[in-house]
């Protein structure tokens, strides 16, 4: 080896090293920053945009895929997702990509094997660096695979060709843009073996976070926390000792469908709000909604009945529900949960950066009235917004005020009131 390319090498080396743990471009833990949806189109759909960024969405998580845009080997075509990054862009909504699935350029057969051979291997590093330079500077988020524990693994999954094809694209884009936001695995659940697994291959040096889908029909999405802190716990383990900054953890993909044998439209509606709250009680700084819009008009079919809105873009009671939530808390962060009477009762207290104070309550019980640290003169100068967006009531009683809570969050505006 020439001492130029020794050199070359060396450079190379330290560019990946210098910038793997560099701070990533996350949103800080604050409403809605963080608040994401996944759709399946790239072209068009401006009334569906347009509807996403009134929801106050700000993050929008989509397939890129691989044999869309390599049809000739080396020959990358991103028009339908320059199109789509601008149309987001215009919206304030910051793309989140999917580097995704086969290419039958590089494997035998379309759709019987995902790259595990050292020639697909490489042809899915060279293309994902390419995305990264070509969209460099335009705040994407790229995210290594789509669950690759299951079945969108080919011909079966398998942790060891994930985590080979894993490195070699975080390297690859970390060499094109040192400054990219990199996620993976992306993977279906919490398999803790799999997980382990990309992690003892050394990937969080590169990643900047460990996405993950926390699906758990029927159970609601407050016990995703002992999840989370379980995998805190893993990743602290296994980082490696010169990273700067932590590794993030990402709910990445996560939703109740509606159809017969889901959750009710009332239960979805409830449980779209308490995913972002119970998330970002977790300090997990982004959570994709799974889905943006039923796929089909079949009650009988789970896959149909994931959206926030119908076929039609009617909205579905979640769709209003997230919509009052990102609008009655934009700019409030979580501070901490106030003790209360009984563990199924949550009482948020948010603040912002103008000294306002808000409340966000909920139940996991039967509807009841809690009592709230303030003192009865308070309210005068409160207001009580529902989950639906209608303005609610307070009382007072012995002393102190009584506020209505129930499965859907309630928001509680303090104006000049403090807390005790």
């Amino acid at each position: 080896m020439t001492t130029k390319m020794k050199t070359t090498l060396l450079l190379a080396s330290l560019v990946i090293s210098t910038f793997a743990a560099t701070a990533a471009e996350l949103p800080k833990l604050m409403l809605p920053a963080g608040v994401g949806v996944n759709i399946h189109f790239t072209r068009g759909r401006e009334r569906d945009l347009d509807m996403i960024a009134a929801a106050g969405f700000k993050f929008i998580r989509m397939d890129f895929t691989w044999e869309s845009i390599e049809r000739k080997k080396g020959v990358y075509d991103w028009s339908a997702y320059d199109e789509l990054t601008k149309n987001l862009a215009r919206r304030g909504l910051r793309a989140y990509y999917i580097l995704d699935y086969s290419n039958p350029l590089y494997e035998e057969k379309k759709g019987v094997a995902s790259p595990q051979h050292p020639e697909s291997v490489a042809a899915f590093a060279r293309w994902a660096a390419a995305a990264a330079k070509h969209f460099q500077g335009r705040h994407v988020v790229w995210e290594i695979w789509n669950e690759p524990n299951i079945s969108f693994w080919k011909p079966a999954p398998d942790a060891n060709q994930y985590a080979t094809l894993a490195l070699a694209t975080m390297k690859a884009i970390r060499a094109a843009d040192p400054q990219a936001t990199i996620f993976a695995p992306g993977t279906s659940g919490l398999p803790w073996p799999f997980l382990e697994s990309l992690f003892k291959s050394g990937a969080l040096e590169f990643l900047d976070g460990v996405s993950v889908h926390p699906y758990r029909t029927p159970k609601a999405p407050e016990t995703a926390a002992k999840d989370f802190q379980k995998l805190r716990e893993l990743i602290a383990r296994y980082m490696p000792p010169r990273r700067r900054e932590p590794v993030a953890i990402i709910s990445g993909e996560w939703g109740y469908a509606t159809d017969v044998k889901g959750v009710s439209l009332e239960t979805q509606a409830r449980f779209i709000v308490r995913q972002q709250l119970a998330n970002l009680m977790c300090g997990v700084p982004i959570s994709i909604w799974y889905d943006w819009k039923n796929d089909g008009n079949d009650p009988n079919d789970r896959e149909h009945n994931f959206g926030t809105v119908s076929m039609d873009l009617t909205p579905k009671p979640a769709y209003v529900a997230i919509k009052t939530l990102t609008h009655e808390l934009a700019g409030f962060a979580i501070r901490y949960r106030l003790p209360a009477e009984g563990t199924n009762d949550f009482v948020l207290v948010l603040t912002n950066a103008a000294g306002g104070t808000k409340l966000a309550a909920w139940t996991l019980g039967e509807s009841h009235a809690i009592n709230l640290p303030l003192p009865a003169a308070a309210a005068r100068e409160i207001s009580v917004v529902d989950g639906g967006g209608q303005a609610g009531a307070v009382e007072t009683k012995d002393g102190s005020v009584t506020l209505s809570i129930s499965g859907m969050p309630s928001y509680v505006t303090l104006g000049r009131a403090k807390l005790r």
